[in-house]
């Protein structure tokens, strides 16, 4: 139980390790971050802590309804959005969660909505943040945070409740914005198949997107924030463009940016060595 929620989580890595807390992405689970990546972390000295967010996996799920298309007219409107709950709360989990884990400071690493959240527990909670990598992410700033047009289209779509429709979603999605010379298509049916099994739900991503555009802008609390940060953005992401990896760089004092050539919205095993040396120096520089 963390903040009232129960939350799934598992850890990788000797426990006296420098703590490492992965935070997924939209309606992801804990094992999209890869297996052999989280041992990568490991073996530079980790002690990886993955989880399930709320609303994802084998952790809790609420239940409240969500008006997708009202939501994202009020968002594409500039007017404020209905949501169960916020980014804040999100963040507020993962922090419950390292209190039962009896864990104080940890480097921080979260990607696209998981590195929104990460940002929310850095800035919220700046105490228990050694260091911050914003991986495929944003600052909360509407001209930062929408997508290419005709990915938008794909993000409001409905997808079914079976397996096959959730490997022809997961299909779609690396076509449109993984990485275009790394897509592997065996692997991303592989994925799609481990996720489904795991937990099939799929109802909760849409409360996961309303908090994002309830969310307000996190702009002046990233200028303020004081806290080593790396900002890794991929040159072909569609979902959430390359400014806004920029834009995130730019606001944070001190931060690092850097950018992967080719990479899309996704973590293809072709980037997977640039990142943990980049993420190892950063641990070792805070």
């Amino acid at each position: 139980m963390a903040n009232g929620v129960e939350l799934y989580f598992d850890t990788l890595g000797e426990a006296d390790g420098a703590p490492m807390l992965l935070v997924a992405g939209l309606g992801a689970q804990a094992i999209s971050w890869p297996d052999e990546f989280c041992w990568g972390l490991a073996d530079r000295g980790f002690f990886v802590i993955r989880f399930d967010n709320r609303d994802a996996g084998l952790s809790q799920f609420l239940h409240e309804q969500v008006d997708l298309a009202a939501a994202a007219g009020a968002f594409l409107a500039g007017q404020p959005v209905d949501a169960p709950y916020l980014l804040t709360d999100l963040a507020a989990d993962a922090v419950g969660l390292l209190d039962a884990l009896k864990v104080h400071r940890v480097h921080v690493l979260g990607s696209s909505l998981g590195g929104m959240i990460a940002q929310t527990i850095a800035i919220e909670h700046p105490d228990r943040v050694q260091s911050l990598t914003s991986l495929m992410s944003t600052t909360g700033e509407r001209d930062y945070l929408l997508p290419e047009d005709d990915v938008l289209s794909l993000l409001l779509e409905s997808v079914g409740d079976s397996l096959d429709d959730a490997i022809a979603s997961a299909r779609r999605w690396a076509a449109e914005v993984g990485s275009p010379d790394h897509v592997d298509d065996e692997l991303v049916v592989a994925t799609a198949r481990r996720a489904y099994e795991r937990s099939p739900r799929r109802d909760g991503t849409l409360r996961q997107l309303a908090a994002l555009v309830a969310s307000p802008s996190r702009e002046l609390a990233l200028a303020g924030l004081d806290v080593p940060t790396l900002v890794i953005h991929g040159t072909a992401d569609r979902l959430i463009r390359p400014v806004g990896g920029r834009r995130t760089a730019e606001l944070v004092p001190g931060a690092q940016l850097l950018e992967l050539e080719g990479m899309g919205h996704d973590l293809p095993r072709f980037f997977w060595a640039p990142i943990i040396e980049h993420v190892t120096a950063l641990a070792a520089r805070s």
